[in-house]
This record gives C-alpha cells, sequence and structure tokens, in this order.
C-alpha cells in the first residue's frame, strides 16, 4: 500500500461523527499541525466549531465554508463567555441536532475545563467524545529540548497552575513540589516570582535549573533558561507574557545538549509570502520546515476569462501541435480545467511533445499523470525558449497557453527562430483588493524581515495594495526575487533585491535566504 493510500485509510479509520454529538478536540500545544489525526478529521466533519483564543488558523481552515464557527474568547484572564454559557451553548447546538466541536488548546482534561463540560453534557443526556490533544507540558518542552523525565536526572513530573486566586481553596502543596524532580507549570508568569519564593521556602535550591518557553512549537518560539533564585528577575527584563511554560528540575539542563528547535537556520525570521494562496503552500512549507514564521500576504489571484473560444478550439485539436508550452503551475490547472469543460483528459495530450518553464510547473503536470519532455535548466522564459530552440522548432506549429499578461520575448524567440505560435491566454492574474491584516498588521510594526517575491506583477501589485505611504516600510524589509526578471521590476521601482533565487524557483529562494543569513552571522 503507497503512503498516499495509507494516510487515506487512517482518515477513514475516524468515521463519521452523529448529528447531535458535541467533540472536545485538543488542538495541541500551538504549532497546528500537532492535531491528531481524529481531531483534524472532526473539524471537517463539523457543522458548528466553539474555539478559543490560542487556536491557529490552519486549523479553522479545516472547518467547512458552511459551518458555524464560534470564538468563546477565552485569552490571558478575560472571557467574552462563561463556562455556563460554553457548557450551555453545546447543549444547546447538540438538541439543534448539530454535530459540535469544542476545539480547545493543548488537551481538553488538562487544564483546560473539558472536565466540567463532560460533566454538564453527561447531565443534559448529550453524547460526546473526547479527542486528547498533546498539552503544553508536553509540546513547549520537547520543542525546547527539555525532556520532563531522563534517566539519572528524573523519573517523575509535576504538572501544576501556577494562576491561584486568593481565595484558592485547593492551594498548591510547595513542601510537595519541592521534592519533586521536575515541575511543569501553566498559567504561571503572573504569579512566577512569588512561586519560586515558595519553593525555596520549602526546601528546594535557588540553584534548580528553570526555564520559560514563550509561545512554545509556534515559529516565533523562545527559550530563557536561569534557575529557580533568578527566574523570575530574568523573566521580567524580557518583559515576556502569557502564553508561556514554565520548566522547573534539572531536565532543563539538557537544553544545552539537545536544543534543536531554536537552532533551525530560519528561526526568528518573519517571512512574508504573496503568492497566490494555491500557490504558496510550498514555498511556505519549506520555509516553515526551517523554522521561519510565514505570513501570507498574497498580492496575485488567478482568474478566469470571459472567452475560451479559441484555447477549446486548439485543445480539441492538439494533434496539430508538436509542442505545448506551459510557463506556470496556474497555466497547467487552468489547461486541465478546460480539458474537463471540453469533455476530455490527459489523453487529448498523447501526440503531442510538453515544455514547461521550470520545477514547479513540471511538477504540477506529473499531478495531472503527464511527465514534461522539457524543463530547462533555469526557470526563465529565454532559457526555454533557448531549449526548444535547440530541439528544432522551425516550421513547427506551437501552442503557449499562458497567463493573460505575458512577457512576449518567448513567443519573439520561437517566431524568429521559424515556429508558427499560438500565444493563447488561458487564465489572468488578478490584484486582489487588499493584503491580509495580519502581514499589514506586523509590517506597520516593523517586524517583517523578509517579503518573497515570484514575479513582476506580485512586487507591482504590493506597492499597489500597500499605497505610497506604507510602501515606504519596504525600505526596512529584505526583498528576495526569484529570478532576473523580477529583479529587474524591483530596480525598476527604485528598491534593491536582497538575495536572488539561483534555481529560479521556490527551492532556490530558500537556499537564497539561507545563504544570506549565514553570511551575516559569520560576518
Amino acid at each position: 500500500m503507497d503512503t498516499v493510500n495509507a494516510l487515506s485509510r487512517l482518515v477513514s479509520m475516524v468515521g463519521d461523527l452523529p448529528a447531535g454529538t458535541v467533540c472536545l478536540v485538543g488542538a495541541g500545544p500551538g504549532d497546528s499541525a500537532l492535531i491528531s489525526v481524529r481531531g483534524a478529521v472532526r473539524l471537517t466533519q463539523a457543522d458548528v466549531v466553539l474555539h478559543d483564543k490560542l487556536i491557529g488558523p490552519e486549523l479553522l481552515d479545516l472547518v467547512r465554508p458552511e459551518a458555524q464557527r464560534v470564538f468563546v474568547g477565552k485569552w490571558r484572564g478575560t472571557h467574552v463567555w462563561t463556562q455556563e454559557e460554553i457548557n450551555e451553548a453545546l447543549v444547546a447546538h447538540a438538541r439543534a441536532h448539530r454535530r459540535v466541536v469544542r476545539l480547545k488548546g493543548g488537551d481538553p482534561f488538562v487544564f483546560g475545563r473539558g472536565g466540567e463540560e463532560c460533566e454538564h453534557l453527561a447531565r443534559a443526556g448529550v453524547p460526546f467524545e473526547v479527542v486528547p490533544g498533546i498539552t503544553a507540558a508536553f509540546g513547549a518542552p520537547a520543542a525546547a529540548g527539555i525532556p520532563l523525565t531522563h534517566r539519572g536526572l528524573s523519573r517523575s513530573f509535576a504538572l501544576v497552575t501556577g494562576h491561584a486566586d486568593a481565595d484558592d481553596r485547593h492551594p498548591l502543596d510547595f513542601a510537595a513540589l519541592a521534592r519533586m524532580e521536575t515541575i511543569a507549570i501553566y498559567m504561571g508568569v503572573k504569579n512566577l516570582g512569588r512561586n519560586c519564593g515558595k519553593l525555596m521556602a520549602a526546601g528546594m535550591s535557588p540553584a534548580t535549573p528553570a526555564a520559560v518557553i514563550h509561545w512554545g512549537t509556534r515559529p516565533a518560539q523562545h527559550t530563557i533558561v536561569g534557575t529557580v533564585g533568578d527566574i523570575a528577575d530574568r523573566l521580567a527584563q524580557r518583559n515576556i507574557e502569557p502564553p508561556a511554560m514554565i520548566l522547573i528540575g534539572e531536565v532543563v539542563r539538557m537544553r544545552e545538549t539537545i536544543e534543536w528547535f531554536e537552532r533551525r537556520p530560519l528561526h526568528g525570521q518573519v517571512i512574508a509570502v504573496t503568492r497566490a494562496r494555491e500557490q504558496a503552500e510550498g514555498l511556505a512549507g519549506a520555509l516553515t520546515a526551517l523554522g521561519a514564521e510565514v505570513i501570507e500576504a498574497p498580492t496575485l489571484a488567478v482568474g478566469t476569462l470571459e472567452e475560451y473560444g479559441a484555447v477549446d478550439e486548439a485543445l480539441a485539436n492538439a494533434e496539430r501541435y508538436a509542442w505545448l508550452v506551459i510557463t506556470s503551475a496556474n497555466g497547467v490547472e487552468a489547461t486541465f480545467a478546460r480539458l474537463r469543460a471540453i469533455g476530455r483528459d490527459s489523453r487529448a495530450l498523447a501526440g503531442i511533445s510538453i515544455a514547461a518553464v521550470g520545477a514547479a510547473t513540471a511538477a504540477a503536470l506529473e499531478d495531472h499523470g503527464i511527465r514534461a519532455d522539457l524543463v530547462p535548466d533555469e526557470a526563465v522564459g529565454e532559457a526555454l525558449a533557448d531549449a526548444l530552440v535547440q530541439q528544432g522548432v522551425a516550421g513547427r506549429r506551437v501552442l503557449l497557453l499562458r497567463a493573460q499578461i505575458a512577457r512576449k520575448s518567448l513567443t519573439a524567440a520561437l517566431t524568429a527562430a521559424g515556429a508558427a505560435c499560438d500565444d493563447l491566454a488561458v487564465y489572468r492574474t488578478i490584484c486582489p483588493d487588499h493584503l491580509p491584516e495580519a502581514f499589514i498588521d506586523r509590517l506597520d510594526r516593523g517586524q517583517v524581515d523578509w517579503v518573497t517575491l515570484t514575479s513582476p506583477s506580485s512586487f507591482s501589485n504590493l506597492l499597489t495594495l500597500l499605497g505610497p505611504q506604507r510602501a515606504g516600510r519596504l525600505g526596512g524589509v529584505k526583498l528576495a526575487s526569484i529570478g532576473p526578471v523580477t529583479t529587474q521590476a524591483i530596480r525598476d521601482r527604485g528598491y534593491v533585491e536582497a538575495v536572488e533565487a539561483d534555481p529560479h524557483d521556490a527551492t532556490g529562494l530558500v537556499a537564497a535566504i539561507r545563504r544570506a543569513l549565514a553570511t551575516a552571522e559569520q560576518g
């Protein structure tokens, strides 16, 4: 069984969520990819999702567009909804015969009040299930290189909350905690100094290692290391606010040798990706895997044309052409959309050689079962033209299916070599109405390190969407260009690229950013 089918089988094992049932889902410690398979599937099945603040947007993207999303507002001690209101809403939605997901950060049963919600559902006679999540005390230390247990250092650990009310009827037993080998403290930033003082008063050595993991498992993760005697002062100097997980014990020393998350080459870098959302996943994924925080800032969208007569006629008679030339992944998708529209499939291209401008376009073709006959070493039109000319195009018909606005140099070079070219638009690129608020906010605060640019229009649209005043803030941002054509467009507008990809594709773009950061670190 191949891996795709194996994954599909795993998903199918989850089964359906019955209508009228509430499912408590643990979203995990912060990184959206750490949710369980069952939890992710339940989100796709839900009719209504009640969620807290610290939920990654990628998880909410799993919710069907027609489903209801309800923010119940738990964040830093403030509650838009009371717990009683949440309990009643769960019951009401279930009794309305809806499939209900209660999406909670971490694990529902570890300081998540999941037990209270299940109690209320049980009393109301509402069926429910619980999908565990990775709690912050497991996820954050794992990312920080701090094991909760380690042979010779710790055989036990305690999970406690550091947030206690003055009238708490169940105060922490600091005498017992001071004897624990490892302590993980949730919600403990505000009272860190007080709690460390009580641990020392109960007999814990002030020299006991301690760590505060801020935004654990997320790209912005930052870990502060000290001792029980000084960690509160270190935290105050950094002005750290929740969310943060506090670890106390000799296991904190392990971070010196097994820290990994914050050592990744792009950790701490905030990188905006301007590709259309449906095209950004590969680049965004590669950057994220290396530790970057990726912000979506699409400056391009793909649109359809009003009329496809010429394209449909050409595809219906594809055998007339010696070559089909496609210069983008968008072009591939648009081409196959038109094939489906005229009742054809990839077999219509059986008798024609196919040229792709680069690896991304070739990969898009392979997704449709087509292997490109020609892919130049450089992902630029000039390189594709040279490669086609070397194949011998004189006296042969060539069909180019591209964007409505495309550079004419490729067609001109082929025509000059004696080819008979039909250069047809199969899609158009659109400038979106606006940029995401998250990107604008980070740019305004000077918190964007890089902007990746993959075409001249991606940059010109970015300037248009920002407007003259805000565009000036790009002067403090490093611009990463995918190739010479985009680089020239950047320079023509009075800006300077920080790096240019080589090769001229997403892989080269990531490599160029890595090289620039490595050089800066060495210098």
